[in-house]
């Protein structure tokens, strides 16, 4: 039998910005296709929201784009979304979506879509300190800001 196709190699950077928390906010996510360095970026606003919501959105939306099961190098500034996904998740759904306070866990709606999509894919998961000049993630933040500015001039909110 022949070897399985190697997955394509894919690096998404994410970011989310809120004005007020809850407010208006924006996220935004660039996937680089590692063999083409092909980049696409998208982005997005939501008039009543949280800072949380928007940095899950934006893993939830490029993970969504990928049209087939990939190796995804995962860059965030968002300790919440890569500590949810590497380390909190898993516990949260052997108490039933529950911390370990036992308190039901919060954006419980965007944590079990992302579960879903990641389950499809190998994720490497990459902190760095946001608004420190990393390219990626400044271009992410400009995105989710030009998003949520727009949605706010339009009066969306």
């Amino acid at each position: 039998m022949p070897d399985a196709e190697p997955r394509p190699h894919v690096e998404l950077f994410t970011d989310g910005a809120c004005s007020g928390n809850p407010g208006p906010g924006g996220w935004a996510y660039l996937l680089r296709h590692a063999r083409t360095g092909k980049t696409q970026e998208r982005s997005g606003a939501e008039a009543q929201t949280t800072n949380n919501r928007m940095e899950l959105i934006a893993v939830i939306e490029g993970l969504a784009a990928l049209s087939r099961p990939s190796v995804v190098d995962l860059t965030s500034d968002s300790q919440y979304v890569l500590k949810g996904l590497e380390t909190w998740m898993a516990g949260w759904k052997k108490r039933g979506w529950r911390t370990a306070a036992k308190a039901p866990v919060k954006n419980r709606d965007l944590w079990e879509r992302l579960d879903g999509l990641s389950g499809e894919h190998e994720i490497r998961f990459h902190w760095i300190r946001g608004h420190e000049g990393h390219a990626e993630n400044e271009r992410c933040d400009e995105l989710a800001v030009a998003a949520r500015e727009a949605l706010v001039r339009s009066g969306g909110v």
